[in-house]
């Protein structure tokens, strides 16, 4: 099993399950759900990378602590 398979497999039941999400959504899920858990960057670099993935937009909000937030929103490829 490779480095990422669990977190791939782990993403791809999550959007399944919820159809579209943002990444940051996607990091919360993960670290709720695993004890390891995952970065940012580790999330971001698998959800670029995959093909089973693809990105449908951003998402602009602004964060507690005032500052302005990108994120991408991702689901699955269709087949």
């Amino acid at each position: 099993m490779g480095r990422s398979a669990r977190l791939r497999d782990e993403i791809v039941r999550y959007l399944d399950s919820t159809g579209e999400s943002n990444t940051s959504q996607i990091l919360e899920h993960v670290n709720r759900r695993f004890r390891w858990g995952a970065t940012m960057n580790q999330v971001g670099n698998v959800l670029a990378r995959d093909s089973r993935f693809v990105k449908q937009g951003l998402d602009e909000g602004i964060t507690m602590a005032g500052f302005r937030e990108r994120v991408c929103i991702w689901a699955l490829a269709a087949n």
